[in-house]
């Protein structure tokens, strides 16, 4: 696979400070029963990395010691870890929201079928990819048969109360572009979600999170073998919007891997950007990253250009094309 990080490294990109950490985003493996093209972790069936019981043990005394408000759990598919579950039940405990970032699949995997029921009964916030309403762009951007069941999923998790009104379980999707474009407006799109696959399959849900791709592990890899890595880091560039870097996730986010460093952010995460300090999930317990300047490269214009992007969807407003 090409590496994009030399490509990526010197940037004017204007780097922002830290404000007070809320978030703790949690990666814990790269394993996944999904191989999709636009997967920015390069996460698969063949990855073995996963994280040590005793580092997922001291996740909740970080949310502790820390007073964060969020846990968000994300892989490969990060339900594929052992611990996965006594993780949720140990945060939810605490009182912390919990987010699982989901590929709906899962929920059809042997061994996963109580899977959904588990999600609900703990109140986990779920973010599932649905990179398009349609089946042909879906199974040509995650493979055959995907879209089949992540509707299966999504009717399952609508049983349960998931993005039913007043249930209190939510359930937000998530766009992901086709290729070297960016998401259209989220407003204008979730509308047209929402409409179709009521429509068509009688599923409802919360909220669309439109996410662009970035250039960065696989997607960068197919970027730069067809000769599109250049153009589309000009894109973003030439999109970049000032006003989207007050919103940036990593100002209140740290992003934790399997093995228990830390980076500003999950994109810097795959390009081993890591923090200086704090420099461990240990550290946390007695440091204080607020304040800290972001490292930052040639990507982070992908979270600020146009309506710009975050893991909570576009930051200035609101974007499945077929």
């Amino acid at each position: 696979m090409l590496d994009t990080r030399p490509l990526l490294e010197y940037t004017d990109f204007p780097a922002p400070r830290r404000a007070r950490l809320t978030t703790l985003q949690v990666n814990l493996g790269y394993r996944c029963n999904q191989r999709c093209l636009h997967c920015h972790v390069n996460a698969g069936p063949t990855r073995t990395e996963m994280m040590a019981d005793d580092r997922v043990a001291r996740i909740p005394e970080v949310l502790k010691a820390r007073r964060l408000a969020t846990l968000d759990l994300t892989g490969g598919a990060p339900e594929l870890h052992p611990r996965f579950r006594w993780l949720v039940e140990a945060a939810r405990a605490q009182g912390v929201r919990v987010i699982d970032r989901c590929n709906l699949t899962i929920l059809s995997e042997p061994g996963q079928q109580d899977l959904a029921g588990f999600l609900a009964g703990q109140g986990v916030e779920l973010i599932a990819s649905l990179p398009c309403y349609l089946e042909a762009n879906v199974d040509a951007q995650r493979g055959e048969g995907v879209y089949a069941r992540s509707i299966a999923g999504l009717k399952q998790l609508n049983t349960l109360g998931y993005g039913q009104a007043s249930s209190g379980l939510i359930l937000n999707l998530v766009y992901n572009p086709g290729g070297p474009q960016l998401p259209p407006a989220q407003a204008d799109l979730e509308a047209a979600y929402k409409r179709e696959l009521r429509d068509r399959h009688g599923i409802v849900f919360n909220r669309l999170l439109s996410l662009a791709n970035m250039p960065i592990q696989r997607f960068g890899s197919t970027l730069l073998s067809k000769g599109q890595f250049h153009d589309y880091l000009a894109l973003l560039k030439a999109r970049h919007n000032p006003a989207n870097l007050d919103a940036v996730m990593c100002r209140e986010l740290i992003s934790v891997d399997w093995q228990g460093r830390l980076y500003d952010c999950d994109f810097n995460q795959m390009l081993g950007m890591t923090l200086s300090a704090p420099a461990t999930l240990e550290d946390l317990l007695a440091s204080d990253p607020e304040g800290a300047e972001i490292r930052v490269a040639g990507h982070c214009y992908g979270c600020t250009a146009g309506q710009g992007s975050s893991c909570g969807g576009a930051l200035d407003g609101a974007g499945c094309p077929a």
